[in-house]
């Protein structure tokens, strides 16, 4: 059974940075897609970013490439999402999610697994 436990959230200002971390145990990190998601209060789930670890290729959000970066830890089994130039409009839950063996896209019904979220507020 795949477990993902994510860290890092917190409160920041406009033009802050975060770094978020998504903790994998349960499965071969070798060959597993990572996502993270966000939930702002009232709207839906969207994707914000992914990264196949077998090869590490990314994939990002529009409203997000160019300040956020996924990147994987090998010898963690971690995938970190780093936020810089933060917005308001940035805050939200935001998710860690896992598929083995394929990488679908940031599309929330297509990810299997999912942690507890956590927490991150910009403020102006």
């Amino acid at each position: 059974q795949v477990q993902l436990v994510e860290s890092g959230g917190g409160s920041v200002q406009t033009g802050g940075s975060l770094r978020l971390s998504c903790t994998v145990s349960g499965y071969s990190f070798s060959n597993i897609c990572m996502g993270w998601f966000r939930q702002a209060p009232g709207k839906e789930r969207e994707g914000v970013a992914r990264i196949y670890t077998l090869g590490g290729n990314t994939y990002y959000a529009d409203s997000v490439k160019g300040r956020f970066t996924i990147s994987q830890d090998n010898a963690k089994n971690t995938v970190y999402l780093q936020m810089n130039s933060l917005k308001p409009e940035d805050t939200a839950m935001y998710y860690c999610a896992a598929v083995p063996l394929i990488c679908p896209a940031l599309v929330p019904m297509s990810w299997r697994h999912w942690g507890q979220g956590t927490q991150v507020t910009v403020s102006s």
